[in-house]
């Protein structure tokens, strides 16, 4: 997908609102972590946003959401009888989700979202430094 005139804030706030999908996706995952379901069909999985890159018209690039995707290990089945959530054989599935591995993408997203909010707040002190020696 070809975009005319991204501009600098067009980037980062596109790049920003995509890792801001990345950590509610991980966020989601980690809530969802150890959770319970009678049947495999049923049990969490979990999600991962799938980028796509954007261009402009001059080369400039970006990100965008394409998807959200189910990703990571399959469901845990697990011999629990007593669990009010077993089937007929006394089974349960424990969602496949990595706690570990879900901490280590969220502190990953919160950096690269910290990291755009920096562009941002060193243009704007450039743009404010340029209109003040135009003065």
């Amino acid at each position: 997908m070809k975009m005319a005139g991204l501009s600098l804030f067009d980037i980062s706030g596109r790049a920003m609102s995509a890792q801001l999908v990345r950590l509610n996706t991980t966020a989601s995952n980690l809530a969802n972590a150890g959770a319970i379901a009678g049947s495999e069909a049923s049990a969490f999985r979990a999600l991962k946003p799938v980028f796509r890159t954007v261009t402009g018209a001059a080369g400039e690039a970006t990100v965008t959401v394409e998807r959200i995707a189910l990703a990571g290990r399959a469901p845990t089945k697990k011999h629990d009888p007593d669990h009010p959530l077993a089937d007929a054989q006394g089974d349960v599935w424990e969602a496949g989700v990595d706690g570990a591995a879900e901490l280590v993408e969220m502190l990953d997203a919160a950096r690269d979202y910290q990291n755009n909010v920096q562009v941002l707040q060193t243009a704007k002190g450039l743009i404010s430094e340029t209109l003040r020696l135009g003065q």
